[in-house]
């Protein structure tokens, strides 16, 4: 089996964790979404609250009720919504060092790898034969 470099196992580990990353972005949106439709329901429900319509006035406890339930609903996306930033903040920042590292495993594989070509031209330089039949008498 060929031996990965670090450089190549960092940036495979560095596409998973910006997989999650963008994970944790679409659960931040799903739940900011579900925020907004929370606030036009009660939006709607207050108005409906306020209207002069006598038919909104039979049902007022109802409108009050659910206005209710929809106020600890959007307290509850509230809490969600910022568990999901935080989420994203580290997995933001977990993508951020692996990619740093990644550079750094580069970095150094390159300076490897013209250290390796410097000794390999030194060694043809001053190769001796391996033989002593090769040389010429």
């Amino acid at each position: 089996m060929i031996e990965k470099k670090r450089s190549q196992k960092l940036k495979r580990l560095l596409s998973v964790q910006r997989h999650i990353e963008r994970m944790a972005e679409n659960d931040l949106a799903e739940t900011s979404r579900q925020r907004v439709e929370v606030n036009v329901a009660m939006d709607d429900v207050i108005l409906a609250l306020g209207s002069m319509d006598p038919v909104h006035h039979a049902f007022s406890q109802n409108y009050a009720d659910r206005f209710g339930r929809l106020t600890i609903k959007d307290q509850q996306l509230t809490g969600m919504q910022q568990i999901h930033e935080m989420r994203l903040t580290r997995e933001r920042a977990k993508g951020d060092r692996l990619d740093e590292g990644m550079q750094e495993a580069l970095e150094a594989e390159r300076r490897e790898d013209e250290d390796n070509a410097v000794y390999d031209v030194i060694d043809q330089q001053f190769a001796t034969p391996a033989s002593s039949k090769l040389q010429k008498p």
